[in-house]
Formats: structure tokens, sequence, C-alpha cells
């Protein structure tokens, strides 16, 4: 089984949520790699001065990129229902680009569980962390 994620599929999950859109987020696919990017963008401050990107977004990014990576790695054509998340600030984001990556832990019949990872320019040195459980939907007919 060839275990590449298929950006077609990739593209589709993220155009589904239109949060995605308004943070101009964009993806870069490798092999079984998902990363999602959110280009600095004025609106994204949370604090003016010193600046600071809104929890909020960096929250939604890792959430964001949870559900695509659930997504893609399921197979799933509807977008997994957010059971609950935990997020976890580690520091303040730059008026910088973000990056994110999600890792499925668990995935059943059912349920999955997956962590996720923002960074700027280091990616060994997170800015937030995830942890969520995600309700995969059937398909419908």
């Amino acid at each position: 089984m060839d275990d590449a994620l298929k950006p077609d599929a990739v593209a589709a999950s993220i155009a589904r949520i239109p949060y995605a859109r308004f943070l101009g987020i964009d993806f870069e696919v490798k092999g079984d790699e998902l990363t999602l990017v959110m280009p600095y963008s004025e609106h994204l401050l949370g604090r003016p001065n010193p600046p600071a990107l809104h929890g909020g977004v960096i929250g939604a990014l890792l959430e964001i990129v949870a559900i695509a990576q659930v997504t893609a790695t399921s197979g799933v054509k509807r977008a997994p229902k957010t059971i609950d998340v935990t997020v976890s600030y580690l520091r303040s984001g730059r008026p910088v680009d973000t990056y994110a990556r999600a890792h499925i832990s668990r995935l059943g019949r059912r349920i999955a569980n997956a962590r996720a990872e923002a960074w700027q320019s280091n990616r060994f040195d997170p800015i937030a962390t995830l942890h969520g459980n995600f309700l995969l939907r059937a398909d419908e007919p």
C-alpha cells in the first residue's frame, strides 16, 4: 500500500474549512508528511506591541493540521468532527510565517487521536502543541 498522502485529498480537506482560507493557510506534502504553512499577515496579530500572533489563530492552525492529517490518512471524505483538543502555548508567536505538522497517535474505526506542533524558525523549537480526539464520520452514500 502506498503511504504517500495525495495532495488533491489534502487540498479538498483544507478547502472545506472556511477559517483556513481566512488564515491564508497553504500546505506542502512530501511523502507521508503534511506541513501546513500560515504566512504572516497583520490581521493575525493578537498583541500589537510587542507584536505577537493571536493564540486563537495558533490554536486554529493546529486543529486544522490535525483534521487535515486525519482526513488524509484515514481516507474518509467527510472531515472528522472535533471531540476535544488541548493546546499548550509554549512561547509567543512572532510576526513571521508559522508551520504546523500533525501525527496520528491512534486511528480507529470511529475515533482518531492526534498530536500537532506549530513552529516558526526551528522545527525543534515549537511555539505550541495540540493533543486532540476526533470522531470519524461515516461517508454519505
